[in-house]
């Protein structure tokens, strides 16, 4: 629902909506500056620096090459611990929502382990894996395996029966074929789905991952807090929120090239 406000300021902006986005966007972000900015000067600067300050600290940091060290750090754990979990996840999700059988004997064990949060599992990291990228892989892997699963069993099990029998009637008679030439394709959207949300669930997760000392913008943000350089917290915030909308962009324009048919 809009408001006389709202429909003047569409109109006012030549009833442009993706220009009204941007102007609106632009404003939002600049009156967060102002009252950042506001704030901080009624704040020492260890509890909240100046926009201006954090600024020249990202700077510093990334002319360093502290920065990208960090960065190239946490992608070397992030990419294979999302790519293993995301694997797994989907693979386990479309056998279940397949197969009866198979669903009902894997249903406790669901229901067991999918209120475990990643943090939960740091121990079992450590000790099976090690203070290593390796550890740091699992925690993440497990962020992005329930995504997944619960995003293709939702769409395989929501793929109407008529699709099958149309595929039957067609000469597709082998579960596998069904899976690959029917299924797969009718529960795309959802999986699609599941696997962008994944991709930034586990980018967030990499703070968590490397708690236990695994070198990378996590380690970074936790030993800057520690030394209440909250100027270098807000700095690497930022890379992370940088890098997060890299991604999501990027997820999403294939996202809707593959989607294209709908």
């Amino acid at each position: 629902m809009s408001t006389d406000v709202e429909t003047e300021l569409g109109t006012g902006l030549t009833g442009d909506r993706s220009l009204r986005r941007v102007v609106l966007g632009a404003l939002g972000v600049v009156g967060f500056l102002a009252v950042w900015w506001v704030a901080a000067l009624f704040n020492p600067a260890y509890v909240l620096p100046a926009p201006d300050v954090v600024a020249r600290t990202f700077l510093g940091e990334l002319r360093s090459g502290a920065m990208a060290t960090a960065l190239v750090q946490s992608v070397t754990h992030w990419l294979p611990g999302t790519l293993v979990g995301t694997t797994l996840g989907i693979a386990l999700g479309v056998t279940l929502a397949w197969s009866d059988v198979a669903d009902d004997a894997a249903a406790p064990l669901v229901r067991v382990l999918r209120p475990v949060p990643p943090l939960a599992l740091i121990g079992f990291a450590i000790a099976w894996i090690g203070i290593n990228d390796g550890g740091a892989a699992f925690i993440i892997a497990a962020g992005a395996f329930w995504i997944n699963y619960y995003a293709a069993y939702g769409g395989v099990d929501s793929v109407p029966e008529e699709f099958l029998d149309v595929g039957r009637s067609l000469g597709v008679t082998s579960d596998v074929a069904l899976i690959r030439r029917v299924v797969l394709p009718a529960a795309s959207p959802e999986i699609l789905t599941g696997i962008r949300t994944g991709i930034g669930r586990c980018w967030m997760l990499i703070v968590a991952a490397e708690i236990f000392g695994v070198p990378g913008i996590g380690q970074r943000i936790l030993t800057a807090s520690n030394n209440l350089a909250v100027d270098v917290v807000i700095a690497y915030i930022l890379l992370m929120s940088l890098v997060y909308l890299v991604l999501d962009t990027g997820v999403e324009a294939v996202q809707d090239r593959v989607l294209a048919w709908r």
